[in-house]
């Protein structure tokens, strides 16, 4: 159908057919933004296919008069909860007049998806780089602003990469993945440890295994836990989506609060920064509140980590009357 507002312009929504002109798409955005690509297939298969995701209904990828795909957006709640996301690429310069009709339909679609889980209202949030000034004006324009601001953190792996003990009560180990009670302590430890930040929305323990079931790959070996007298107390969730680019990725770092500042995270994280360099990888990194209250940011600083780039988060508040 056509784009409203850009005589010539159609948009639709996406299939898995559509992974490649959606990596054009994105690249094109992340090297303007960033400096590099940042988005890879896996990523991209994941987002299309995660749950609460129909990316006939949820996704858009939107082309020129001239049929070239030039921007894409999506909507993400995979726990059907009251905060919803919304992201925006376009290829820069002849891809931005589609930010706002985009934005329309994503919002269009937030509405329904909010009344279909049976909530009056939700949040809907943006990210955005400073620099991407007509994606932030369209934001704007669209009601959105200004909360807060996440970074991209980095380090480099030379290879020589080992893992720190702390004392003889810590036990840095991999994840037993097929152990159905440690599977649940580990879940179990990422909900109490992030209770006490400021957007904790609780996950239950079958929702997020949907979640992951639906994840194209998962390399458990690089999935961590911290045991402290025989008991669970910190754990590392991987990712595989910086694979293609040579990059370890930390998902999720948590440690129980009665046990932070004990060297546990920072045991973690070395141990999986040594896993990785053993694969080959060449970087490690992961994403960060910035105002997280637990001092994620000197942790990942502390070893060896350092911001790649800011995003900016916005939001504004969607209602969708019975």
């Amino acid at each position: 159908m056509e784009l409203t507002g850009l005589p010539g312009w159609t948009v639709r929504g996406c299939t898995l057919h559509d992974v490649a002109a959606i990596l054009s798409v994105t690249r094109a955005s992340d090297v303007a933004a960033l400096g590099e690509p940042d988005w890879t297939e896996d990523e991209v298969v994941a987002t299309l296919t995660a749950p609460n995701q129909d990316p006939a209904v949820d996704s858009w990828l939107a082309s020129g008069p001239g049929g070239e795909p030039l921007a894409w957006a999506y909507v993400d709640n995979p726990e059907r909860g009251t905060r919803d996301n919304v992201e925006v690429y376009a290829v820069p310069g002849r891809g931005a007049a589609a930010y706002g009709p985009l934005l329309d339909l994503a919002l269009e679609r937030v509405t329904a998806r909010a009344r279909e889980a049976g909530h009056t209202q939700v949040t809907l949030r943006a990210g955005a780089v400073a620099s991407e000034s007509a994606y932030i004006d369209a934001l704007t324009a669209h009601g959105f602003a200004f909360r807060k601001r996440h970074a991209r953190m980095t380090r480099p792996l030379t290879g020589d990469d080992r893992a720190l003990l702390v004392g003889d009560r810590l036990l840095v180990r991999a994840l037993r993945a097929g152990d159905e009670a440690e599977m649940r302590r580990f879940h179990e430890v990422l909900q109490a440890a992030f209770t006490d930040t400021p957007d904790f929305q609780p996950v239950p323990y079958e929702a997020w295994r949907e979640s992951l079931a639906a994840l194209p790959s998962i390399s458990w070996d690089e999935w961590l836990v911290a045991e402290v007298s025989d008991r669970v107390v910190g754990v590392l969730q991987s990712a595989d989506q910086g694979v293609e680019r040579g990059e370890g990725w930390v998902k999720n770092l948590a440690v129980l609060r009665e046990h932070r500042r004990e060297g546990i995270g920072g045991a973690l994280l070395r141990s999986a920064f040594a896993i990785y360099a053993a694969k080959g990888r060449t970087t490690a990194g992961l994403g960060v509140d910035l105002t997280n209250p637990t001092g994620a940011h000197r942790l990942y600083a502390g070893v060896g980590m350092t911001v790649a780039f800011a995003a900016d988060m916005f939001e504004r508040t969607v209602t969708a009357p019975p």
